[in-house]
């Protein structure tokens, strides 16, 4: 390194706080973007409970889907994880609620329905704590997706597709495959 470069260096590694590889620019810090009240709420993650913001999704277009272990719909597990593999790097998220609202589906304890999530049907998108989902106990999450879409789920695996902005909202019934051509293309369009 010739005498120009080494203080080049030195004037970026002060400016950067460290030491900066050769030819390095200091860049300003990405400002974190704003969060939507929609996704202004912290949910424990299922499998050990750690708290989680659904701010740190904001600017993503996020699939929210209430989930049971014991439902005729519960292979749909399968076609989430499809989409959310297929469509994570672009910026889909898929954010599984277990509820135990709809014929008492859900039973089991955080253990057991992570169990069944991740060793059964593999998923590897983020799952969080059981919530209610309709009714007087409704978690305020799923009160706001009603007041955004006046529809309620009416059984487990009803799926709500928040935009990027974190206000725009579509809700498709539980009966819905996740691979329907309605579910991919308002996908692809929130994601464009």
């Amino acid at each position: 390194m010739n005498r120009s470069h080494f203080f080049k260096h030195l004037a970026v590694a002060a400016l950067t706080g460290g030491m900066a590889a050769p030819g390095a620019f200091a860049q300003a810090p990405q400002p974190m973007a704003a969060c939507p009240a929609l996704l202004n709420h912290q949910f424990p993650r299922l499998q050990d409970e750690a708290p989680q913001n659904l701010c740190q999704y904001a600017g993503k277009v996020v699939l929210v889907v209430n989930t049971a272990s014991y439902c005729g719909y519960t292979n749909q597990y399968e076609g989430l994880e499809a989409l959310y593999a297929r469509y994570h790097k672009r910026g889909l998220v898929v954010l599984g609620f277990p509820s135990n609202d709809f014929g008492q589906q859900e039973p089991g304890n955080a253990g057991q329905i992570a169990d069944l999530c991740f060793n059964t049907y593999g998923v590897k998108f983020p799952m969080l704590g059981k919530v209610a989902v309709v009714g007087s106990q409704r978690t305020p999450l799923y009160a706001q997706l009603f007041k955004s879409t006046q529809v309620a789920p009416s059984w487990n695996f009803h799926k709500y597709l928040i935009a990027r902005d974190g206000t725009t909202v579509r809700s498709f019934p539980s009966a819905m495959a996740p691979g329907s051509r309605e579910i991919t293309s308002a996908i692809e369009n929130a994601l464009n």
